[in-house]
């Protein structure tokens, strides 16, 4: 994909937002408003994101760590 055609396609998706959110009536002073919200609630989801999925990842490997640990701990000291 060369170039010219990634930023027809970029500027397609924008005027396809555009057209979905109406921001294409607003003013240029609404748009800047509009805008900006949307990109801080994109960065506020992504932080969270980042933040809470990986604690709870990091806490759900070490909950089938200590699982699959302590099984083998009882099976050995049945065995024994």
């Amino acid at each position: 994909m060369d170039l010219k055609s990634t930023k027809n396609f970029v500027f397609w998706l924008f005027c396809q937002f555009e057209l979905i959110t109406c921001s294409y009536l607003m003013e240029p002073w609404e748009k800047v408003l509009f805008y900006s919200f949307n990109i801080c609630m994109v960065g506020t989801l992504f932080y969270t994101t980042y933040a809470c999925v990986a604690a709870h990842v990091s806490t759900a490997i070490q909950l089938v760590w200590n699982l699959l640990g302590n099984q083998q701990e009882n099976a050995v000291s049945v065995v024994k």
